[in-house]
């Protein structure tokens, strides 16, 4: 079970900032982009991001109307897989196959009152499924403890799926996320809003190998 950082920032200079203090903890992350049209808020833009090196491998979360738009500048870069929101569009094969073209893994983010049924067609072209656990948009938005029940469905019945689990997860609900048995968890305000986001990386960290141990 990984556990994935995710980072959100309104401008380059933040987002430069934040990879460095990143890349002092962990080796893997994902970005998370926003346009202002698909989801309120808006972050600093791949075109700006693409440029800037870094040690780590990057995913990235694309809250956009048009990802295509954001995929392209991405390609070639650190970035090595990409999620598109499966409400964000109807043509799914078309930006399936654009990620493909880039050489990238191909994810699929849904938000929580998506079914599975409305998707599950679309996953053997997929290489992972990112339920979402809070309305995208926002850093801190609050839990919806209901998507579990959702993931664990999926799990079920479609177990050879890698699958993970993103929004609002925090130290008080991770034992809940981590029973549901993704196979990654990304965190984003409970790490980087904390007053040391090392520490608090090492204590979800430290939980989730915890968790790990008890299973074996």
């Amino acid at each position: 079970m990984r556990l994935v950082p995710a980072i959100l920032t309104g401008s380059i200079d933040d987002y430069r900032h934040t990879l460095a203090l990143t890349e002092s903890f962990t080796d893997y992350a994902q970005v998370d982009f926003m346009d202002g049209l698909f989801v309120p808020s808006v972050s600093v833009p791949s075109s700006e991001v693409a440029g800037i090196r870094t040690s780590l491998i990057l995913e990235a979360h694309l809250m956009v109307r048009d990802p295509i738009s954001y995929l392209m500048p991405l390609g070639g870069s650190e970035f090595i897989k990409a999620f598109f929101h499966f409400e964000a569009v109807s043509n799914h094969l078309q930006v399936i196959n654009r990620i493909k073209d880039l050489q990238m893994k191909v994810g699929l983010a849904v938000n929580p009152g998506t079914g599975i049924d409305e998707f599950s067609g679309l996953l053997e072209d997929l290489d992972s499924v990112l339920f979402l656990t809070v309305d995208p948009g926002f850093y801190g938005s609050p839990f919806q403890p209901a998507v579990l029940e959702k993931f664990k469905r999926l799990r079920r019945a479609y177990p050879e799926i890698e699958a993970g689990i993103d929004g609002g997860v925090k130290l008080g609900n991770l034992n809940a996320v981590i029973d549901a048995g993704p196979d990654f968890i990304c965190v984003g305000s409970a790490i980087f809003h904390a007053s040391d986001p090392e520490h608090a990386f090492e204590q979800f960290q430290a939980r989730i190998k915890a968790a790990g141990k008890a299973a074996v």
